[in-house]
């Protein structure tokens, strides 16, 4: 089928795959997010019966499909029926489950295959790819399994099914259920249909469970609970990091050039989906992603924080691009790794201190070692007091020359101030007092050199007359009240300028490769959420329910939108889109006191 992002997202919070419509595995990378695509026939389409890259069920006479998620979990169901009344269901997830007391989140995948009507006819095609779809790794095989030999990896895949006919790829009946475990070169402790039900069921149960611990609103029950699964599914559990996307290379428009690979962890998309998961009540991504915080701070020895780390944590991604995959619908270069690393985007100091301010304050977590916390904060605050006031690439990592972004020193500015906060939290009043003192005189500073006077409006870099969306966050981040006049004018700015139709650009004026043609999607939820709190929640609500018209049929969200055809483009699911669905939803929603 040809390439779209209606794509679903499965995964374990460790590895992550994409599928198709047909449940063809189209995307999945190994070890870990940011691996090798084992799956990669989204960005290299199928055109022959050579192509690999891809996991797929085909089934003879195909006449259609329909797919849907089992209910509040990231289990994905997929039925194909054929034009004889044969049909089967493809059950695919990731295994995430507490086992002897820890949480086991494997490097596999489970497809579960089963016949629901008539003698359905299958082919079975699995066939991985190694070095970003160059080759195709060596097969061998034994009695209940298949192992693919490339350079930099053994994946082995477990079945009852017949191996002859899975590697020589022989249609044949499906008289019964099949499974596959696709993952490491080990062996089974159990017999695959056992730990394949198992897996199963204690993942239902895993998820179901995790929803049923969320704390959301009366309105939009399901599209909070799908965006909180798919946020959660972004943050890796084994290091803390949480990636904006899991690919690489999705134009953010047709033929734009803008491909970037988003598998990586930056610290201001992280504050913003840290920030939507604690709204939910699920912290335990707040916690595991401050171990993965401190450990870069500290490495940093006192250097400037780097606006992306890699998922382990390490700081170098050099950009290179990959010939051997043409991109998504032939659109490339596929770009592995992110320049981005080497730039400087001053707003990460209060990503960072955002990110790790409610342990302070909620009381549940219980985490011990809050004043030895604040003094490793400290530091990163020392580095936002200076860094205010020069110029960065800003939050959208603009490649020209750089300018002081206003957005940079308001997170600047709230990492001095909620150093403030702490620290009269913990006591240390004199230590809050030189924050205080460090915020004070900041925002003096932007309201001085990043308000225009001639526009009445707050403007994107000091010195310029140019707007960017990241304005309609001043309320948001505690810079200005939200009915300060300074606000509602920059409010009333950026829909004039920035809004076209129903969608809010992040910036108008030409960058690095032209004026951007598509809307950047958390924009318009940005606007959403200023409209809602100045007071204009019919407005809001109306503009919010139009972007859940964006939505794929699984109700996930890319980048960005075609703001004519409403096509999504840039890399998917983005953990940026789904943080604006999941605030504007809690926003707008009535409480539970008020629903019946």
């Amino acid at each position: 089928m040809s390439q779209s992002l209606d794509l679903a997202v499965i995964g374990n919070a460790n590895i992550a795959a994409l599928i198709d419509g047909r449940g063809e595995i189209v995307w999945a990378c190994m070890p870990r997010m940011d691996g090798d695509p084992v799956a990669c026939s989204l960005l290299r389409e199928r055109r022959g019966d050579a192509d690999f890259g891809f996991f797929a069920v085909e089934l003879v006479d195909f006449e259609r499909s329909e797919q849907h998620y089992l209910a509040n979990t990231a289990i994905l169901v997929t039925r194909l029926y054929d034009r004889r009344g044969g049909a089967v269901e493809i059950t695919d997830f990731a295994p995430r489950f507490l086992h002897h007391g820890r949480l086991f989140c494997p490097m596999t995948l489970v497809r579960q295959l089963r016949p629901i009507a008539g003698s359905p006819r299958v082919r079975v095609l699995l066939r991985p790819a190694s070095g970003y779809g160059a080759k195709r790794p060596a097969l061998t095989y034994g009695s209940n399994h298949v192992r693919f030999v490339a350079e930099n990896y053994i994946m082995r895949a477990t079945t009852d099914c017949s191996i002859t006919a899975l590697v020589d790829e022989i249609p044949f009946v499906l008289q019964g259920p099949v499974s596959f475990l696709l993952g490491p070169d080990e062996t089974l402790q159990d017999g695959v249909p056992a730990t394949a039900r198992r897996f199963f069921e204690e993942t239902a149960s895993y998820w179901r469970e995790w929803v049923r611990d969320l704390q959301i609103p009366f309105e939009w029950q399901d599209e909070i609970i799908r965006a909180a699964l798919t946020l959660k599914l972004s943050a890796v559990d084994d290091t803390g990091a949480v990636v904006a996307a899991i690919t690489t290379s999705i134009p953010e428009s047709a033929g734009s050039g803008r491909n970037w690979d988003y598998r990586y962890c930056w610290l201001r998309d992280a504050y913003f989906t840290i920030s939507a998961l604690n709204r939910l009540n699920a912290t335990r991504t707040m916690e595991r992603y401050l171990g993965y915080i401190i450990n870069i701070a500290a490495g940093a020895h006192g250097a400037r924080l780097q606006p992306v780390y890699c998922i382990s944590g390490a700081a170098q991604m050099p950009e290179r691009e990959i010939a051997s995959l043409p991109g998504y619908r032939g659109m490339g270069p596929v770009r592995v790794g992110n320049q981005a690393y080497a730039q400087v985007q001053n707003d990460v100091y209060g990503s960072a201190v955002l990110a790790a301010t409610q342990v302070f304050y909620d009381r549940r977590l219980m985490r011990s070692g809050l004043e030895g916390l604040y003094t490793q904060l400290e530091a990163l605050g020392e580095r936002a007091a200076v860094a205010w006031n020069e110029p960065d690439a800003g939050l959208w990592e603009l490649r020209g020359a750089a300018r002081v972004h206003t957005f940079s020193s308001v997170m600047c500015w709230a990492a001095c101030d909620r150093l403030a906060k702490i620290g009269a939290r913990l006591g240390l009043d004199a230590r809050a007092a030189g924050w205080r003192a460090h915020a004070d005189r900041i925002h003096r500073g932007i309201c001085e050199r990043g308000w225009s006077d001639r526009r009445k409006s707050f403007v994107a870099a000091f010195g310029s007359e140019g707007l960017d969306a990241s304005l309609l966050l001043l309320s948001e981040l505690g810079f200005l009240s939200e009915s300060d006049p300074r606000f509602l004018s920059t409010v009333a700015a950026v829909e004039r300028e920035l809004k076209k139709g129903d969608f809010v650009f992040r910036y108008t004026e030409p960058d690095d490769f032209g004026a951007p043609q598509n809307a950047f999607l958390v924009c318009s939820f940005w606007l959403v959420d200023a409209l809602a709190v100045t007071g204009r929640r019919e407005e809001a609500r109306a503009l919010f329910q139009g972007l859940l018209g964006c939505r794929n049929r699984h109700g996930l969200l890319a980048e960005h939108v075609d703001p004519s055809t409403r096509e999504l483009w840039g890399n998917f699911p983005q953990t940026y889109s789904m943080v604006g669905l999941v605030n504007s939803a809690t926003k707008l929603s009535l409480g539970w006191d008020h629903a019946f």
